[in-house]
Order: C-alpha cells, then structure tokens, then sequence
C-alpha cells in the first residue's frame, strides 16, 4: 500500500458505505444541516465466558480526537466515491452531493462531550455524545466506534489484569499477537488500564517511556546450534547487559539447567559490582515453579531479583496462580507473600486481543434532532427491551454514598441538576418496578462525567499524560464496591433513568404503541 493508498484507507474514508449512502439521503432531503445528537454507549459489560467485568475503563478519545481534526473530503477521497456505480452502471453519488462534500465534508461543525480517558464507565451509560449537522454527525459513527470501542475493551481487561496482579508489575507483551497496526491502540489501552511498561518500542517511545523486554528462546537455541552451551548464552547477555540483565531460563530445563545457569551468571555479575535484575519462566506450571526458583535464589543470596512470568496469562490465571502459591508455599517451608511480591507479569495475546470477549457492544444511537424550531427526541424501538435508547438531549451523573462509594450512575435530561433536588429518584431503564428514591442527605457527591472535548472541531485541551489516564483510573476503582471490582460473578452496578428522562421514554413508547 503506497502513501496516497494509506492516507485513503485511514481518513475520512475509514468508514463504512452506508454512511456515505445516508448522507447523500439526508443531503436529498435537505435535513442534512438540521442539528442532531448521538450518543454513544455499550450495552454489557464483557463477558469472558467463565469471568466476566463489572466496569469498563474509557480510552481511545485523543486518537479519536486527532483524526477528527485532519479527516475531511479532498480530490482523492472525491475520486473514490465518483468511480462507484450501483448495479445498472450508474454513478452511486451524484455531482452536486460531491461537491458538497468538498466545501463541507470535514467535522468542524461537530461538539463532542465524553468521559475523560481512565476513567470507570458503566453500561447504558453515555460515554461519548455528539452534536452537530446531521450528516457529519451521522459520518463520525464507524470511526468513533472504532477508536473507542476497542481501546475501552482492552483498557478493561488491563484494568482486571492490574487488580489481579496487586502491587506487582504488569508488561504488555502483544503486539506481536495484536490485530496488525491496531497493536498499537491495544499497547496505549493496556498502558491506560494498569500496565507499567510496554515491550513496544515506537508506542513507548511515543508517550515518554522506554520499552521494557528480555531475550528469546532463539537466543539460547542459536548459542547451541553453534556448539555452546545455556551458560554461555547467558554470560555473552550479562556481558552486554550488565545492569539490566535478566535470563529467560526455560529453554532447556528450568530447574536443572536454567535457573542454576542463571545464578551462576549472577553471582559472577555480583562480583563484578552489578546487580542482576532476575528470570523470566515461560512455560509448564508457573506456580510451582515461581517457589522452586524463589527458594534457589533465595538460598544462592539473590532475594530481590524478581521473577517474571509469562505464558498466555490474564486476570484468572494470575488470580489462579497466587492461589496456588499460597496453597502450596507452606509445603516447602516457603514464605508465598515474599514470592508473590516478586513477582512480575508479562500479559500479551490474552491482553491485546481481549481473549473471551473480542468486541465491545458499544453502539452509536440517534436521540435528538432539531426540526428548525426546537429539540425533537428520537427513539429505536426494538423488541428485546435492552436494547431500547434512551431519548433526548441527556448529560450522566455519578453518585457517591456516605462511604465515599460510587452507588449509581444517574442519566437525566440536559437541562436537569439532581445535584439541586433534595430527593433523587432513581428508575431501572426498563423495568418499571425497580426504583429507589435517594435523599440528597445520604450522599457524600454528586459529579458530572461528560466533559467538553471538542467545540465546533476544535480541541478543547492538550492531550494529558498517559500517567494522568492511569492515576483517574487508579482512583475510580478504588471508589467502587469490591463486588463490582471481582473477578469472578461482580455485582451488577446500577445505571439509572431520572424521573423526567423515564416519563420521556414512556411518551415515546406510548406514542409508537409499543411495551
């Protein structure tokens, strides 16, 4: 793919047809400048199969934002929609709609609110609302959802892997097993969610860090095939890594051959005034053989090197791991705190792919269109209740109880302020006989999540530090129930209607005579 292809394929066009094809419809009709509002939200959380999340973490807005700054219609993205042809041979997009995209094809008349990057968002729950002319309103859907929805889905697998992990570092390791140049989104969501460092050398560099890794096992193979030996692939490592030295040891055989080899080189490194940084096990039972190797280090007088697992891990694994560290330390006259805090996860392709659960369900739903004199609600009418939209110009509210906690993440109409009304009245989205009232009294906060992000196509700020993202991130989980936080079976936070936006709801549904 030359460069001319690549700008094609990545900008405005980075789009699905039937976009292109409503909007020539609303341009037809001559709506296609009335102002609309989407918002955009996910249906459920993920589902892992036999874990699920109970949260998600937001990400992907600032590479969203950048490509809605330079994204726009010019001569070569006008030449591609001027070659299509329907089924009779005739010119799918006429002149006059083309030309029209020339002088107007660009999202500068667009206003975006969202959840800021790192922060926890809940399902139902607006995370991005847009407002704008119809028509590029309507055009920024494929790739809002695709900058968004992703990033989300493994900002939160990162955030279960960090809260399985505890104080332990986390490495993201995918890019090799990423979904082409996606790796990269997938490298800075996981970095968003809780990961520490990046085996990605151009991401990190692109956000201040230096990339983190070891050597392969062809490292050690190529030694051999040239009739040296482990140890001496180890020592030509030391020798050139001196401070920063750590042996991956299951090549040949961990225990008998990897991790003494590996001492050997360290003790020679300890000689020499450098401290070795520890192993790295790849394979067979990392639990079992995290405490043999911890005790062997141990007892050769190297307590603080860390040992570094990896090997297809997630959430569960590490969680089953730990389990089985502080099942079976005791058995060995071995302390499984001490091993545990040493240790350091190396997470890839069941992070960067979102193993059990590939796609977020983010959706992009039309609520409002303005009919020249005023603010019409818009609903989708479907027969599953789920999947129902909440109507009208909304903003999301976060209530914190007495214990600091966030109990509810309340969805109201634009012009409403629970933060106001002595009593909050709380609605399921479509049950209508789960409801709770809350006195303003019994809550320690009130806060507004969406903020302006974009005005008009214009930024609203300078990008913050990954290191920001993961500090919001940091302090929302920490401000949910730990049933929400689990990794297996969480509680089901609550996500609730106003009493205005509910009766809105119901006028529509009795409108069109449905529910």
């Amino acid at each position: 793919m030359n460069g001319i292809q690549q700008r094609t394929a990545t900008g405005i066009l980075f789009t699905d047809q039937y976009q292109l094809t409503m909007a020539q419809l609303y341009f037809r009709m001559g709506i296609h400048e009335r102002m609309a509002q989407f918002d955009h939200f996910f249906r459920q959380p993920p589902n892992y199969g036999l874990h699920s999340a109970g949260y998600c973490i937001a990400a992907g807005l600032e590479w969203l934002l950048d490509w809605m700054e330079t994204a726009s219609f010019g001569p070569t993205e006008l030449e591609v929609l001027r070659s299509q042809r329907n089924r009779v041979g005739k010119p799918i997009f006429d002149e006059d709609f083309l030309s029209y995209l020339s002088r107007h094809g660009h999202f500068g008349g667009i206003t975006l609110w969202a959840v800021p990057e790192g922060r926890v968002v809940h399902a139902q729950a607006p995370m991005t609302i847009v407002r704008g002319p119809l028509m590029m309103a309507q055009m920024l859907e494929t790739a809002l959802l695709n900058h968004l929805n992703y990033q989300t889905l493994v900002a939160t697998k990162a955030s279960r892997i960090r809260e399985a992990s505890g104080a332990s570092t986390v490495l993201e390791f995918g890019l090799r097993r990423g979904q082409g140049l996606g790796a990269n989104a997938g490298t800075r969501a996981a970095l968003i969610g809780g990961a520490d460092f990046t085996s990605n050398v151009g991401l990190a560099h692109t956000i201040g860090q230096t990339a983190k890794g070891t050597h392969a096992h062809a490292m050690v193979q190529a030694f051999l095939a040239l009739g040296m030996s482990e140890l001496d692939a180890f020592r030509a490592y030391a020798e050139v890594y001196p401070d920063d030295c750590l042996l991956l040891v299951d090549t040949i055989d961990t225990l008998q051959s990897g991790v003494p080899n590996a001492i050997r080189v360290f003790e020679e490194l300890r000689a020499k005034g450098h401290k070795p940084v520890g192993v790295r096990l790849d394979s067979g039972d990392l639990a079992y053989l995290a405490i043999q190797t911890a005790l062997m280090l141990d007892r050769a007088g190297f307590p603080d090197t860390v040992i570094v697992l990896s090997n297809d891990l997630d959430e569960l694994v590490i969680w089953q791991i730990q389990s089985q560290i502080v099942q079976e330390a005791p058995r060995y006259q071995a302390d499984a705190n001490a091993i545990i805090r040493r240790l350091v996860y190396g997470v890839g392709t069941r992070l960067v792919t979102s193993h059990g659960e590939g796609a977020l369900g983010g959706v992009y739903k039309l609520v409002a269109l303005h009919d020249g004199q005023t603010w019409q609600p818009a609903i989708k009418i479907a027969e599953s209740a789920a999947k129902l939209t909440n109507p009208g110009l909304k903003r999301v509210w976060r209530l914190y109880d007495a214990r600091g906690k966030a109990t509810a993440d309340l969805i109201a109409l634009e012009d409403e302020d629970p933060a106001s009304e002595e009593v909050i009245r709380l609605r399921h989205p479509n049950d209508h006989t789960r409801q709770r009232a809350v006195s303003r009294t019994e809550l320690t906060g009130i806060e507004p999540l969406l903020e302006p992000a974009m005005v008009h196509g214009r930024r609203l700020a300078h990008p913050v530090p990954i290191e920001q993202m993961r500090e919001r991130r940091h302090a929302d989980v920490e401000r949910l129930d730990l049933g929400v936080r689990r990794i297996m079976n969480p509680h089901i936070y609550h996500v609730s209607l106003s009493q205005r936006l509910w009766d809105l709801k119901q006028e529509l549904l009795n409108r069109f005579q449905v529910y």
